[in-house]
């Protein structure tokens, strides 16, 4: 260590030892010193770290919280090892806000110790506890311990898991700046026997469409416990799968859905405890299946449900809409020459298309090699092509404007010349989502030649104003927490491949020529979208390549990222469908960590 390290280690130390004491000075000294040799969430861990100070002060805001409702905790158990359950029950005693009781209901458990732990807390007024005769399943289990419910909310935990100390408080903190909440949700990690935590999920805020993928809310929920008596409370016959089929259920019936960016949460990782039989496996994909089925039905959706992209890796499923009404779609490609790129663009299209009542429209922006002019001209000949002429400077939003002004489609895709078409039901799954009345635009896969992604999603913020996720992942890669492989919201998308109504792009205004003649009008379009409080959505079911920038040479405008940040300011910094313990720096989901 060189002679500046020490001045930074002195420099963050010495303060420490002076305000916090001896203890938490030799806590946050070994922090530095062994961070060098830490995870990225090791050290994260280390800048989360709960101080004295910073306890006190939690405890100091609950004394002027002006609403301070009673949360009923839900656990049912069977057969756990006694020191994950004491570790259970310990974390809820150990919780900085006061006003719960734990609601426990014993399903039947053969192991003799369960009950005899358990009993201890019976005369404790905090304590609701019941043990079943025989074994009824963790369904009716947990119906129980709600029906004996009291608090004003419900949360729910697992019997070898573990809640953050400030959990409650931290769902309490939020209830008081939003009293109308209904549902609250935050991130959450694994922890093994060692106490060893590791595999954050930093998750998005609500996202319906990733909901409908798989049950990425899970740990650590909380709901307004009349809400959940109403849905009917946990099902039969879901085993397995009764709070994703609860969770569907709840976010029908509300949009006060909020998410915490806290992990509150250890999921305790046992060896066993996630490697059921074959058996048991297979009815939890079942029953998974059968509840989004049923939300289909229940949501007038008509559709189908089946197992997603990499399902043996990451368990996710793909809701498959029906097309309605077969609508016409838009194609518009923009191009000047680089003939040999249109080509593979038009006939990919041609080749692999599924759907077909569309039209392709080529907006010719002065186009002058006579290769080109000679495919365009034979374009012109074959139905259901049309090539329109815009002799104007290049301005890439003002080129699609003014091509909307001439389809004929109630579905516009946009989409570069420098694209290839790879999955035959690219433009069926698009409009699976576009014709949905919630939906303003739909994304999709876009890859680079050597099979790394391009385009997955576009996340606000990133690198500034905003950039692709996951760029230059493998495309065998599932991403972050699978989100490369299931369909998910974001807040934009790439117009390299953008499909939008007619009407809700015309009532967005367009893409704005004035401020964004090349970059961000994609961005802009979808904030503005947001705005007006449409959905984004990405699906990887359509996959095309993305020959970027052969067809024309691109690079960022100094004046088109100023008005960005000048118009949409916070948005920029607080993508709700990332995560602020997320970098803002890279694409790749990394930690942020100081």
């Amino acid at each position: 260590m060189d002679f500046k390290h020490i001045g930074v280690l002195l420099r963050r130390i010495f303060p420490v030892l002076f305000h916090e004491g001896i203890s938490t000075f030799w806590h946050k000294t070994k922090k530095i010193m062994t961070r060098r040799f830490k995870t990225d969430y090791a050290v994260w861990i280390d800048q989360n770290y709960l101080l004295k100070n910073q306890l006190k002060l939690m405890r100091e805001k609950i004394n002027n919280f002006s609403f301070q409702p009673k949360i009923s905790l839900i656990m049912p158990v069977y057969n756990v090892e006694k020191k994950w359950l004491k570790k259970a029950v310990q974390s809820v005693f150990s919780q900085i806000y006061s006003n719960w009781e734990l609601c426990i209901v014993d399903d039947a458990s053969p192991q003799k110790y369960i009950k005899r732990f358990l009993s201890q807390y019976q005369n404790d007024e905090k304590f609701k506890i019941e043990f079943l005769n025989r074994n009824q399943g963790i369904a009716a289990a947990s119906n129980r311990a709600l029906s004996s419910a009291s608090g004003e909310f419900v949360g729910f935990l697992d019997d070898d898991d573990v809640l953050t100390q400030d959990a409650l408080f931290e769902v309490v903190q939020l209830l008081n700046k939003n009293p109308k909440a209904d549902l609250i949700y935050s991130d959450e990690d694994k922890i093994d026997v060692h106490g060893k935590r590791f595999q954050p999920f930093f998750k998005p805020d609500y996202s319906p469409d990733l909901l409908m993928s798989f049950n990425y809310i899970c740990h650590f929920l909380i709901c307004r416990e009349q809400m959940v008596r109403d849905a009917g409370g946990f099902r039969m016959g879901f085993e397995g799968s009764q709070d994703y089929d609860l969770l569907l259920r709840l976010t029908e019936k509300t949009d006060q859905i909020y998410h915490i960016p806290k992990i509150l949460y250890h999921w305790r990782q046992i060896k066993g405890s996630t490697s059921v039989d074959h058996k048991e496996k297979a009815a939890h994909i079942k029953n998974s299946i059968k509840a989004l089925d049923q939300a289909l039905e229940r949501r007038g959706i008509e559709g189908t449900v089946e197992p997603g992209i990499h399902f043996d890796q990451f368990e996710n499923y793909r809701v498959k809409r029906k097309i309605k009404n077969h609508p016409k779609v838009s194609v518009i490609i923009p191009t000047r020459d680089k003939v040999s790129l249109l080509k593979t663009c038009v006939h990919s299209i041609q080749e692999k298309t599924d759907y077909q009542n569309y039209e392709i429209i080529i907006v010719d922006n002065k186009s002058q090699q006579p290769d080109t002019l000679d495919f365009l001209s034979d374009l012109k000949a074959q139905d259901g092509i049309r090539v329109i002429q815009y002799d104007k400077e290049y301005n890439f939003s003002k080129i699609n404007n003014f091509a909307v002004d001439h389809a004929q489609g109630s579905h516009i895709l946009f989409l570069n010349n420098d694209t290839e078409v790879l999955s035959q039901e690219w433009m069926t799954c698009m409009l699976e989502h576009s014709q949905r009345k919630k939906v303003g635009a739909v994304g999709a896969k876009l890859l680079y030649p050597d099979n790394t992604i391009q385009h997955a999603g576009t996340i606000v913020g990133l690198g500034g104003v905003a950039a692709h996720s996951h760029k230059k992942f493998p495309s065998s890669s599932n991403g972050y927490f699978g989100s490369l492989n299931v369909i998910r919201n974001y807040s934009a998308i790439t117009a390299a491949c953008m499909m939008t109504r007619k009407k809700v792009f015309e009532e967005a205004g367009g893409f704005d020529g004035k401020h964004f003649p090349v970059g961000f009008n994609d961005v802009d379009f979808c904030l503005e979208l947001r705005k007006r409080g449409y959905l984004i959505v990405y699906t990887p079911y359509a996959s095309l390549y993305h020959y970027e920038s052969r067809s024309r040479s691109y690079s960022l405008d100094p004046d088109e990222i100023k008005f960005m940040k000048k118009k949409w300011g916070n948005i920029l910094s607080s993508d709700p469908y990332y995560n602020p313990n997320l970098s803002y720096d890279s694409e790749d989901f990394r930690i942020k960590i100081d």
